[in-house]
């Protein structure tokens, strides 16, 4: 595996679309992709900036949460990870990886759609890491609607319950948990910025979650906990293939970034980790683009 901090030519850098089609049910799974997205499982090398931390991340069997599981282990955290029961075949991968990196790991099987699932996920990770440090909300729901005709009740509403319900419902659980100096990261999208005309509910929880960011964050302050969001642009993860995008947008995904390509999940991780770690101990109520060029705002 080449180098991945070398100074090299980040155009191409990682795979390049076209990309073959590849459909998946939903939630799909990320070992079946092609090309197979780095999360960083041969190339995140830590640095000890999390030593000792407890951490929870949502949706961290594949994409963005995998890699940011990985980096954690990695810089020294004990890592849960919440996932799908259909994902467990991801999610076991995880966590050989965390323990790998020789770290506590927590394989946490549910769904954050439903309320009670939030509190009992947190309790677990509570109980068998002695507290937590970390909150990363990143699970998120996204599938593609060409008109607002066909967005219905229902996908409306399974968008907005694992979106931002789940997004306040795990919040509300770990506050009374996390001592000073804790953080909170969420996973925000340039959706929330540049909404996509096929994304119209994704598009929308994205923007919550932005708001819902800078509210929590005014709160958490208060407590010595600091709370900021992500915004990635277009990345690599099996959400894409899985009914976030049609199969045509699949086979160009990322050829209209400034690089030319997709991110891979591995590019975004170290900024979970800067956010998560005492280097930004002046951050928070911020939202960090991770665009490929584009921007946000």
């Amino acid at each position: 595996m080449p180098d991945r901090l070398a100074m090299q030519d980040p155009r191409s850098q990682y795979p390049r679309p076209p990309f073959p089609r590849q459909p998946q049910a939903e939630p799909g799974l990320a070992g079946r992709m092609i090309p197979r997205p780095d999360h960083g499982e041969d190339s995140y090398v830590g640095h000890g900036r999390l030593k000792g931390r407890r951490a929870l991340i949502t949706g961290g069997d594949s994409g963005i949460g995998r890699a940011t599981a990985i980096a954690f282990a990695r810089e020294g955290a004990d890592v849960a990870i919440g996932y799908l029961p259909s994902e467990e075949a991801d999610a076991a991968e995880v966590v050989a990886l965390i323990e790998k990196a020789g770290v506590k790991a927590l394989g946490l099987a549910g769904d954050v759609s439903d309320e009670a699932w939030n509190r009992t996920m947190t309790a677990r990770v509570v109980e068998a890491f002695g507290g937590l440090d970390i909150l990363v909300v990143n699970a998120g729901h996204q599938q593609y609607r060409e008109d607002i005709s066909e967005v219905s009740t229902a996908d409306f509403d399974a968008t907005m319950k694992t979106n931002l319900y789940a997004l306040h419902w795990i919040c509300q659980a770990a506050a009374p948990h996390l001592p000073p100096g804790a953080a909170i990261i969420t996973t925000a999208s340039i959706q929330a910025y540049e909404p996509s005309d096929i994304l119209l509910d994704y598009a929308t929880t994205k923007a919550g979650i932005v708001a819902y960011t800078k509210a929590l964050a005014k709160q958490m302050i208060e407590k010595g906990v600091r709370v900021n969001a992500v915004a990635p642009g277009p990345f690599w993860t099996v959400l894409q293939p899985s009914g976030g995008q049609p199969q045509e947008k699949v086979e160009r995904f990322g050829a209209h970034s400034a690089f030319g390509r997709p991110g891979q999940p591995v590019e975004i991780a170290p900024v979970y980790v800067l956010l998560a770690s005492q280097e930004a101990s002046f951050v928070t109520g911020e939202v960090w683009g991770v665009t490929g060029g584009a921007g946000i705002g």
